[in-house]
């Protein structure tokens, strides 16, 4: 399980790590509103092995934020079927 100290992070890596998982379940929820339940599911099964994964070994509780932006990137391939474009 995670500790309280593993929660007060505090600066750019704690708002990275929301805005990864807000933009993880907007996307997630984009997914099932177009009727890909496969995608939800693999996606789904995924975040949640990587969840356990991350509070059962402490060096991989590091990267579980960087594990969900990059289940991000391919949800927004994907979804959306295309990149976004800034600029």
């Amino acid at each position: 399980m995670r500790t309280l100290s593993e929660f007060r992070m505090i600066g750019s890596p704690l708002v990275a790590s929301w805005i990864a998982h807000v933009a993880f379940w907007v996307l997630l929820a984009m997914a099932a509103r177009a009727a890909r339940w496969r995608t939800v599911a693999a996606m789904g099964a995924l975040w949640v092995a990587g969840y356990i994964a991350s509070s059962q070994v402490a060096a991989l509780s590091l990267f579980f934020m960087s594990y969900v932006a990059v289940l991000d990137i391919a949800l927004v391939f994907i979804v959306l079927q295309r990149d976004i474009r800034f600029g």
